[in-house]
């Protein structure tokens, strides 16, 4: 018997900034997961089928209309949504309209698959700015809709959001809106926390250790802060605006990594 995962969405599900694997493609806490329960299915003598429909950059309407159908054909027993925060990230979308769109689109994932994994998005990446304040408010009214869609539809949450070691600027990537290993590392432990996996060697340390904080640091001088918020201005957040701004996205012409359900060696 093969225990089927497939899992939807943008960079966070694609797994953006994480290590690549050997095919190029960046490795991400979806590919972590279901090496785990590879392992896991392999000493039982089963196995594991894994898809990844996420592309980065995709909104939520886009993922609705690409990827969830394609998502329940396949009859996963475990299937991941995430989608939304690039809505979110548009200080001009209607957070209610989206909230709206979300459950809709939710609700279908949940109708076909076995178990629904849906995940809370992490508001802050360290900042305390009144930007990141409004941002983070943002992220907390979509994080509020998508625990009430999960008690809706029975679906599992993985709650980031209340986790203070998760906006730890030393567990993103530089651009400050994606994991980098070590983060993408602590989501996975925590989706197979919830999935119900206790094996320390498979949860890569002792059940919650991805809730513990990092060591503390020394303070970094207002001369560096300033520097590091000029390099992130320039190299990314510009950047990010421009395609804004000409309606472009960084996932436009990209596939999927894995479009099919792929049996895996652990």
């Amino acid at each position: 018997m093969a225990l089927r995962l497939v899992c939807v969405g943008d960079s966070f599900t694609e797994g953006m900034c994480d290590d690549p694997r050997p095919d190029g493609h960046y490795r991400g806490w979806a590919d972590r997961v279901a090496q785990a329960l590879a392992s896991r299915e392999a000493a039982r003598g089963g196995k594991v089928e894994y898809a990844n429909l996420a592309i980065r950059g995709k909104l939520l309407d886009q993922v609705a209309a690409e990827q969830v159908d394609l998502a329940v054909s396949f009859a996963p027993e475990i299937a991941t949504f995430h989608a939304g925060p690039n809505d979110v990230l548009r200080p001009r979308t209607d957070l209610t309209d989206v909230c709206a769109r979300y459950a809709a689109a939710a609700g279908r994932m949940a109708d076909g698959s076995g178990r629904l994994v849906l995940f809370t998005s992490i508001g802050r990446t360290g900042g305390d700015g009144r930007f990141a304040g409004r941002i983070a408010d943002r992220f907390a009214r979509f994080n509020d809709n998508v625990r009430s869609v999960a008690a809706a539809t029975g679906a599992l949450v993985v709650d980031l959001e209340p986790v203070d070691a998760l906006t730890d600027r030393r567990l993103w990537w530089t651009d400050r809106l994606h994991l980098n290993p070590a983060g993408h590392a602590r989501v996975a432990a925590a989706v197979l926390e919830r999935l119900g996996v206790d094996d320390p060697g498979l949860l890569g340390g002792q059940a919650g250790w991805w809730r513990e904080p990092l060591p503390p640091r020394p303070p970094t001088r207002r001369r560096e802060a300033v520097a590091a918020d000029v390099h992130w201005v320039t190299r990314h957040l510009l950047p990010w605006v421009g395609r804004r701004l000409r309606g472009v996205s960084s996932g436009d012409g990209r596939e999927p990594k894995d479009p099919c359900p792929r049996v895996l060696t652990p």
